[in-house]
């Protein structure tokens, strides 16, 4: 099928145009998938959701007889990025929470995708049980559920929060680890994500399945939630809501920030060529920005909206005691180990905002 033509499922401009952008990208072997079916946790979230779609457009333009199946427990987050999406009949949507054991008799995958997590430290405080659930035990049935399968592979989407706190400032690489206080409530996800890893690693060893792990760093992009909580979501959401950005902080933090449909290029080529047990930084070193730098370039986006950036220092009075802040003041990753296979990412600060602004101005 057409490309241009089975893309026309999307509503957003936007979205429509990054996924064309993927499967157009000639170091992704699509034959990969052939005849494969896909298991996806957490279908319906961020990252899962630009995977998925891709796998989609990829199946009806190479005609790859791929099936996916997507678990999923919440229906507004399927409603939110799948609505246009759910007659496909290559994808079936399961509501199912991956810390319950999948049952009997459901149907194997040659391909697992870990992707369930709660990402946002708004949730560390209010839940982190629930947070650090689907790391550890959810990791565990689905690395039980792939060796009854006989899946040729798990992939466990990590975070870039499992190096923990560093002195040195340089790009982390893969193998580059600091300190991580367990006592810490905010360790709920980071600690999880580590013990997840080591599950894959010791599910491989035991049991002879091959995993591979993703550290994804900061991404963004259309499609995230604007009440996400992290703050680039917020200064995205003060953008499209013509309000001044607000830093609740001196904005002197740094972040390296990967652009959505380069960090799902990323993923397939680690899921693709992913080489065995090996764990792979996602991210883009290359527009790595203080968080102050970033609220400026936003405002200077739009000049015709004339909008400031407000200062607002966090307090006694105003601040969140759920949302448990980051201590780390800089972090970026080296992206050396996965540039072998092929991938580099292509947008910059600019054109990423731009591109995300523009996919909510357009659907408002």
């Amino acid at each position: 099928m057409e490309i241009d033509r089975y893309l026309e499922i999307e509503s957003n401009p936007i979205i429509r145009e990054d996924i064309k952008n993927i499967i157009l990208e000639p170091n992704i072997n699509w034959d990969f998938f052939r005849e494969k079916t896909v298991l996806v946790s957490g279908g319906a979230g961020f990252l899962a959701s630009y995977l998925i779609k891709a796998l989609l457009a990829a199946n009806a333009s190479y005609e790859l007889n791929l099936h996916i199946i997507a678990l999923i427990r919440s229906h507004r987050s399927l409603d939110y990025r799948f609505r246009s999406w759910l007659y496909d009949q290559n994808i079936q949507f399961v509501e199912r929470n991956i810390v319950l054991p999948l049952p009997k008799g459901f149907a194997k995958a040659d391909i697992i995708i870990h992707a369930a997590s709660q990402a946002s430290p708004k949730y560390y405080g209010i839940d982190p049980v629930g947070t650090l659930l689907p790391n550890t035990i959810g990791t565990l049935n689905l690395l039980d559920y792939g060796k009854e399968s006989n899946a040729k592979k798990l992939v466990f989407f990590s975070s870039g929060e499992v190096y923990g706190s560093r002195e040195n400032t340089d790009r982390i690489r893969e193998d580059e680890f600091g300190s991580l206080d367990p006592l810490q409530l905010r360790s709920c996800y980071a600690e999880s994500k580590r013990m997840g890893e080591n599950i894959c690693i010791s599910y491989s060893s035991q049991y002879n399945l091959l995993t591979n792990v993703i550290r994804p760093f900061h991404t963004y992009g259309p499609g995230m939630y604007l009440d996400d909580g992290r703050v680039f979501a917020d200064f995205v959401s003060d953008v499209v809501n013509n309000k001044n950005i607000v830093l609740r902080s001196d904005g002197s933090a740094k972040r390296a920030f990967c652009y959505i449909s380069d960090a799902t290029t990323g993923f397939l080529t680690v899921i693709i060529k992913g080489g065995s047990n090996q764990a792979y930084n996602i991210g883009n070193p290359f527009a790595e920005i203080s968080m102050k730098d970033l609220a400026q370039v936003l405002v200077n986006l739009y000049p015709e909206r004339k909008l400031g950036i407000e200062m607002c220092p966090v307090n006694s009075e105003n601040e969140d005691k759920n949302y448990l802040k980051s201590q780390i003041h800089s972090i970026s990753p080296s992206i050396e180990k996965v540039q072998k296979l092929g991938w580099l990412p292509k947008i910059g600060i600019e054109e990423g905002f731009t591109r995300t602004i523009q996919s909510y101005i357009s659907t408002k």
